[in-house]
């Protein structure tokens, strides 16, 4: 029974990993690991990005195959149409923070601190008599590793709402037993894990360097990164919303 369904488990996990580069994905991950400080950051962001998204695909994915439960067209957009706005509420919260910094002619400040430095880097005073950029957030709940962890883990959540139709549909189609289908479910999200986490690490590493280098350059590349997430998202919302239409009486959706 194993073997036969072998070939499909190993599919699963591979297009999760696949999965891992679809362009939301992507951006919205370099927007978030442009202001962190560590390698080790960026890949525990990558796989809280990954949990998050596996645990929507589990839930509603689940419920599909096991409940038969059926998405309508609105819903099923309205899920896409939150990928879209939480695209552009991560770009524009960035580069508020980036024109925050710049402004005051300060270095990138990480989005989240250091867990053993966080409260110390939240009282450090600068010269003009402001605080360090961190948001009032960071500076309450940086010491915890439960905060640092949740925003990513958030973000993959919204994600998993956008593709976990699609992955339980594409299942239906292939095996007939849930419990296999459940099992393809939970190793695409382990190939989703795998894909991002690596995913993040390769784009941690052009941050660092910039960081190491110039604030100037690393503030040139958290803005790239902050505006194309804006920008595609604006682009997701105008294409669900009027090229599926979302908002009309007739919406074209199909899980993708």
């Amino acid at each position: 029974m194993f073997a036969s369904a072998f070939p499909l488990l190993l599919l699963g996990f591979s297009l999760g990993m696949r999965h891992a580069t679809d362009a939301d994905h992507v951006i919205a991950v370099a927007t978030v690991v442009s202001r962190v400080r560590s390698l080790g950051t960026a890949l525990l962001i990558g796989a809280m990005w990954g949990v998050g998204h596996t645990l929507t695909l589990m839930v509603i994915g689940g419920g599909i195959l096991l409940f038969g439960l059926v998405v309508p067209p609105h819903v099923g957009l309205a899920m896409e149409l939150s990928v879209a706005l939480m695209l552009i509420g991560l770009g524009v919260y960035h580069l508020a923070r980036l024109y925050r910094a710049v402004r005051r002619g300060e270095p990138p400040a990480p989005d989240v601190a250091p867990v053993k430095h966080a409260a110390q880097v939240a009282q450090v005073a600068h010269h003009d008599g402001h605080r360090h950029d961190l948001g009032w957030a960071d500076r309450v709940f940086g010491v915890s590793r439960v905060y640092a962890s949740l925003r990513p883990l958030l973000i993959g959540v919204v994600h998993g709402l956008a593709g976990s139709a699609a992955v339980a549909l594409l299942v239906l189609t292939t095996v007939r037993d849930p419990r296999w289908g459940i099992g393809y479910i939970a190793l695409f999200g382990v190939g989703t894990i795998a894909g991002m986490t690596l995913i993040t690490g390769v784009l941690a590493l052009p941050f660092a360097y910039a960081r190491a280098r110039t604030s100037g350059i690393h503030h040139a590349f958290g803005a790239v990164a902050s505006l194309l997430s804006v920008a595609f998202g604006l682009f997701l919302a105008y294409d669900i919303s009027f090229g599926s239409g979302l908002f009309t009486a007739d919406p074209r959706w199909t899980p993708g």
